[in-house]
């Protein structure tokens, strides 16, 4: 099975704080999806944004597919590992910023140097994948918390990414919002890494989880045998909506 990424005892720490990635090993395998869980502070964030170098390596190591990812990345290699690891954040208007969603979800492919028909193709591509092709020339800020959501994640789908990583990905979404968003998460083929504290959320998207504490992970099972662990989620501070069994 061919690999979609590999991180092997990662060390970060921002100036003046201390560790936040303490000896990190995680491998994924290409096409399969992972919820990474665990309590604020834990170092999930700052994990995923090494992935397409939003953070630089400052110890372990870190590929993506065959690519290694090291220190002093060259402009070229930072281009195309960000085109290759497409990162959706909590907050959509950390990606929308345009005037209409099309020319959103365009931007990416433009910077790729796609234009005409062929940007035109791809956007199309994106915005059909998670069913928003009917909003291609709304406002972006004015529309719904879910609606925002999906047209992120097209802005990401456009540059055809080998792996997708979510941050809280159902944050502020309404019941209704989180279902269609898992639908159409499972239903996209890339390697996907999400991030959250939703836990029924990546019981119905992640075949396996992750428990990441203290800037390393301290376990790693099948969604459904992690979450019915309550000792091991306790030790954690993490929970179940309260009424929630699985058996």
């Amino acid at each position: 099975m061919s690999v979609g990424l590999r991180a092997e005892g990662l060390e970060f720490h921002y100036p003046g704080g201390p560790p936040v990635l303490t000896g990190l090993d995680l491998e994924v395998a290409a096409g399969e999806r992972v919820a990474v869980l665990g309590p604020n502070g834990s170092g999930k964030t700052t994990f995923a944004l090494h992935l397409n170098g939003l953070l630089e390596l400052q110890g372990g190591r870190l590929h993506v597919g065959a690519t290694d990812v090291h220190r002093d990345l060259d402009r070229a290699a930072l281009v195309e590992l960000r085109r290759r690891v497409g990162m959706v954040f909590q907050d959509a208007d950390d990606q929308l910023f345009m005037q209409t969603v099309a020319d959103d979800v365009a931007f990416g492919p433009a910077n790729l140097g796609l234009t005409g028909d062929a940007r035109t193709a791809r956007v199309e591509r994106a915005l059909g994948a998670v069913h928003a092709g009917h909003l291609a020339m709304r406002t972006p800020h004015h529309l719904s918390g879910g609606e925002q959501r999906r047209v992120a994640l097209a802005t990401v789908l456009a540059m055809e990414p080998d792996v997708l990583v979510l941050d809280e990905p159902t944050a502020n979404l309404d019941p209704f919002g989180r279902r269609q968003l898992a639908e159409l998460l499972t239903g996209l083929t890339p390697t996907q890494l999400v991030v959250t504290h939703d836990l029924p959320f990546a019981l119905a998207t992640c075949p396996r989880s992750v428990i990441v504490a203290d800037g390393r992970v301290v376990a790693d099972a099948a969604t459904i045998d992690l979450l019915a662990d309550t000792a091991l989620l306790g030790r954690y501070r993490l929970e179940l909506p309260y009424g929630m069994r699985l058996v």
